[in-house]
């Protein structure tokens, strides 16, 4: 036997050390190798622009060149108060898939001359235009035509926005992938929420909110700090990237517009900075009439019609009908400055004047960081497809990226749906939607003079920085002040629903008679996920301004429907949707007059948008198949010999094959001497309930340890229906057991987390017995709730209705009552001695030794590892000569009996007399008390089981 158990080792390190080495050369072999440096050119070039086309501009510029030229050509564009420097990664990455790669600084950033015009058709898109042209004119660059290169453009936000205009204007363009940008700048600026004729909430599409907006103070306040100061020459402005699947490490700076938090720096200033001619030192270096119309809603909080109209002449809505080109449109869930309203209004758009159009959501944005390296993957793949005519078509598919609250590594957990296609270029009826019964009552809503306290909802740009790329920081500490909103919740969700866009809400909006009121109200929708707890997030950290116009002061309602902020979340089963209507908000200019509205349901309702999908599954490297297979087939043979191992050891004594649990000489040692278990013999046979009892430190839990096969003995065995116990061994799924805790999955429900574990077993449906574990829980409709939610006492439940799933033969239970209330202790008591009645096991590991006396039928006593008693609870309890006596006369009780021989330890409590008789018969106690004229009214034994352990583990009852 020796020499077989060191051959079985032998074979068993062998296969451990193949294996060990296959999986050192796969990660070898998988290893990337440091890429070759891209080739690159630094360029300056001069365009013309301006209305007359008389204004000399210098364009800071970068060409990336590919290993293999004449080659499609890509530009890329940065975000507002970025350059060239910022986008040195994508254009690098684009390089290396084989793209010439030109970036460069506009006009008013970086090293480039001239001053910002906000991306205007006749200043930036002009200058763009040319740099197509000189791209033509480049060798290196694949030609359509003479003068007309195969080029692609893509970039984040400002430069995103650059990339529509441009295709809407060049028809050269060949394919774009504009990132987390805008259509119609005046409602991404100035939005309003609401429609007060019935219809859907209006969209940049269909116009901007013009004038009636709600302006975005404190975005459009960090757009025109960034651009006041001498413009940034450095490429570090950025900040870090968007939670992927699969992707831990997700902190690298990048250009997609994350610069706007950067403060302004540079080696060199831009010419005429403050100068005379170049307008006043305080429009730094924006055109005049940029600069004034920021003045004008900054101090105003209103838009006139001619700023609404240079907004839009700077907008990708004033062109984009004549895009045909194909277009990814990759918008982010986590931006409170271009919301996924606008990315929608794009694709429209787009999809209406005839263009392929794909749309990607991402878990970032403005709010939650850039595209990570998948999806600036994506991005070379659709330049790949339209331009080289290279890779699989990525089609017109929709996906969308739904962020967990589970982190690994400091990284959020996401994983991405995947639908057939884009379900809002058909219109809102083309949108699935749900809808849950809100309800609350009327409220007042009061707008303080100046808007003042203001309500908080997140930090604009800065959100997603300080929380690790999620918001969590916006999301998590969003603030309304009381009195200053109105709110209106749904029932707690019966299972998870998954939003996927923009809800909506019908209200009725009326000023208070008497109250101050200038006839409008302006107000701020949030959309909140409010957890059992009560605990809110704000769902996206976004929130839909709305002015109601119209108010009569004779108290008459405005009805409006709010659309409320585009966003992707997962809203868990047990969880609320709470709608909150406040009056001020820190990040918009809201009203300044003091007021008092009433804001009550118009219905009594909330539409909440869903797009079902499938889940998508990342690809599996192709180099890296052989090397698994490799490690697979070592895998498999380790298994094998494994096998072989078991079942050459797997003895089985025939005799008691009708005993659930024999262990005989149980010894378990630790290295440094320390001996848990110490020559433990004992039998358990059908039908009992056997409490296995012991202080802490008796070896208990190691005992059970053993016997589960999760802890190897150092001698002895453990036999189970006369199978030697081991780890693996077969025998061992007739045992259910619940031992140091439960290792629920919190984010599913109670059900989902029970035939996840029975689906492990690789055992059939049929044979769990679910809704006879559930009812032994007694969970009730709690098992649909996540288990998350749970109190200690309902984990306990559902933990031990795991055990008993399949209704196994034996069952082991470590200290089950812990956190359970008397009734379900009493519920428990009466579970475990049915199933015994059975014909079936149990053993029950417990502090509770006035419930063990209660449950079980037998017991085993432990103490420092060894076995001190063992047999019936009645038994155990009866040993001794202690004794009671309920008595008339207890003083003269104490007295008869202390002068009997061998008798000790006699006290008196109430009318109740207790002594300890030895081997004195307590008939003979009783006649003694009768002679000293003591009348008895009842006699009996003393001991409980809890006297009885504590006498055998040898310490005193305190009485």
């Amino acid at each position: 036997m020796p020499a077989l158990r060191s051959r079985n080792r032998a074979l068993t390190l062998l296969a451990l050390v193949v294996l060990l080495v296959c999986a050192g050369v796969v990660l070898w072999s998988n290893t990337p190798a440091t890429p070759p440096p891209i080739a690159t050119r630094a360029v300056l070039l001069d365009v013309v622009d301006g209305p007359q086309r008389t204004e000399q501009v210098q364009i800071d510029a970068t060409l990336y060149l590919p290993e293999t030229t004449p080659a499609p050509a890509v530009v890329v564009a940065h975000g507002f108060g970025g350059n060239k420097n910022s986008v040195t990664t994508e254009a690098t990455e684009l390089a290396r898939r084989g793209f010439v790669v030109l970036a460069y600084s506009a006009r008013g950033f970086g090293r480039s001359t001239g001053q910002i015009a906000l991306n205007s058709r006749d200043y930036e898109v002009a200058d763009a235009e040319q740099l197509v042209s000189w791209l033509s004119r480049q060798p290196e660059v694949a030609l359509d035509a003479p003068g007309d290169p195969k080029v692609g453009v893509t970039g984040g936000s400002y430069g995103g926005a650059l990339s529509l205009m441009l295709a809407g204007v060049d028809r050269r363009v060949d394919a774009i992938a504009p990132v987390i940008t805008w259509n119609d700048l005046s409602q991404a600026l100035l939005p309003n929420a609401a429609s007060q004729d019935g219809a859907a909430a209006a969209t940049p599409a269909g116009g901007g909110s013009g004038g009636n907006g709600v302006f975005k103070r404190a975005w459009a306040g960090m757009f025109f700090s960034s651009g006041l100061g001498p413009a940034s020459t450095s490429g570090d402005g950025g900040g870090p990237e968007a939670p992927e699947p699969g992707v831990p490490d997700q902190s690298r700076p990048t250009g997609a517009d994350t610069s706007l938090a950067t403060p302004p720096g540079s080696e060199r200033g831009v010419p005429g900075f403050g100068a005379p001619g170049q307008g006043p030192a305080t429009c730094g270096r924006f055109l005049p009439e940029v600069c004034a119309a920021y003045t004008e809603v900054a101090t105003t909080g209103r838009a006139s019609q001619q700023t609404i109209d240079l907004l839009r002449r700077s907008s990708p809505v004033s062109v984009a009908d004549r895009i045909k080109v194909p277009s990814l449109i990759v918008q982010g869930e986590r931006d409170t400055l271009f919301g996924l309203d606008q990315s929608d209004a794009n694709a429209r758009q787009i999809a209406g004047a005839g263009g392929k159009v794909k749309t990607i959501w991402y878990a970032g944005g403005h709010d939650g960081g850039s595209p990570g390296p998948l999806l600036r993957g994506q991005i070379a793949d659709w330049f790949s497809f339209h331009l080289a005519g290279t890779g699989e078509d990525p089609g017109t598919g929709f996906s969308y990226a739904v962020q967990g609250a589970f982190r690994s590594n400091g990284t959020a957990s996401v994983r991405e749906v995947v639908a057939p296609g884009y379900p809002g270029l058909h219109g809102q009826n083309a949108v699935q939607r749900e809808r849950f019964a809100l309800t609350g009552p009327a409220q007042p809503v009061i707008n303080p003079a100046g808007g003042n306290p203001a309500a908080v909802s997140g930090f604009p740009g800065l959100s997603g920085r300080i929380g690790g790329g999620s918001s969590a920081l916006g999301t998590g500490l969003a603030i309304d002040i009381p009195g200053q909103s109105a709110s209106f919740a749904t029932q707690p969700l019966e299972q998870q629903v998954l939003l996927a866009g923009s809800a909506s809400v019908r209200l009725k909006v009326r000023s208070v008679p008497g109250q101050p009121g200038n006839g409008e109200a302006v107000l701020f929708g949030k959309l909140y996920d409010v957890g059992p707890d009560g605990r809110r997030t704000l769902a996206g950290g976004a929130v839909a301004p709305v002015r109601v116009t119209g108010l009569a002061l004779d108290g008459s309602p405005v009805e409006v429907t709010v659309a409320l902020p585009g966003v992707v979340r997962p809203v868990e089963a047990g969880h609320r949707l709470q709608v909150v209507f406040a009056t001020t908000d820190q990040s918009f200019a809201g009203a300044s007059e003091p007021a008092t509205h009433l804001v009550e349901l118009a219905e009594p309702t909330l539409s909440v948008p869903v797009v079902p999908g499938s889940r998508s599954t990342s690809p599996v490297p192709t180099g890296a198949l052989l090397g698994i297979g490799g490690v697979l087939a070592v895998a498999v043979v380790a298994a094998i010999v494994a096998r072989l191992r078991r079942r050459h050891a797997d003895d089985v004594d025939e005799s008691l094959v009708d005993t659930p649990l024999v262990i005989s000489g149980l010894r378990k040692e630790y290295k440094g001497g320390l001996t848990a278990v110490d020559g433990l013999s004992f039998t358990v046979a059908r039908g009992q309930v056997l409490g296995l009892l012991g202080p802490n430190g008796a070896g208990k839990t190691t005992t059970l340890r053993m016997l589960m096969g999760l802890v190897q003995p150092t001698d002895g065995e453990i036999r189970v229906f006369g199978h030697r116990v081991r780890s693996g061994a077969p025998v061992l799924s007739r045992i259910g057991s619940f031992v140091e805790g439960s290792g629920f999955l919190p984010h599913l429900s109670g059900t989902a987390n029970l035939r996840l574990y029975w689906a492990a077993t690789g055992r059939p449906a049929e044979e769990a017995r679910f809704d006879e574990a559930l009812e032994i829980a007694g969970l009730g409709k709690a098992v649909r709730r996540r288990v998350g939610t749970y109190s200690q006492g309902m984990r306990q439940r559902l933990a031990i209705a795991q055990a008993m799933l399949g209704l196994p033969d034996l069952l082991v239970l470590d200290e089950p009552a812990n956190g359970l209330d008397p009734p379900q202790i009493h519920q428990m008591r009466d579970v475990l001695r049915r199933y015994a009645a059975t014909g079936r096991t149990v053993v029950v590991s417990s502090h509770l030794l006035a419930e063990v006396e209660q449950t079980c039928s037998h017991v085993v006593v432990m103490h420092r590892g060894r076995l001190v008693a063992a047999g019936e609870v009645a038994e155990i309890v009866a040993g001794g000569g202690a004794a009671s006596f309920r008595v008339d006369r207890p003083s003269t009780a104490v007295n008869a009996l202390r002068a009997l021989e061998g008798v000790t330890s006699v006290t008196a409590e109430g009318d109740v007399v207790s002594a300890e008789l030895g081997g004195l018969p307590r008939a003979v106690a009783v006649a003694a008390l009768v002679r000293a004229d003591v009348a008895v009214e009842q006699a009996g034994p003393r001991r409980r089981l809890e006297d009885a352990f504590l006498q055998l583990v040898g310490e005193e009852s305190v009485q």
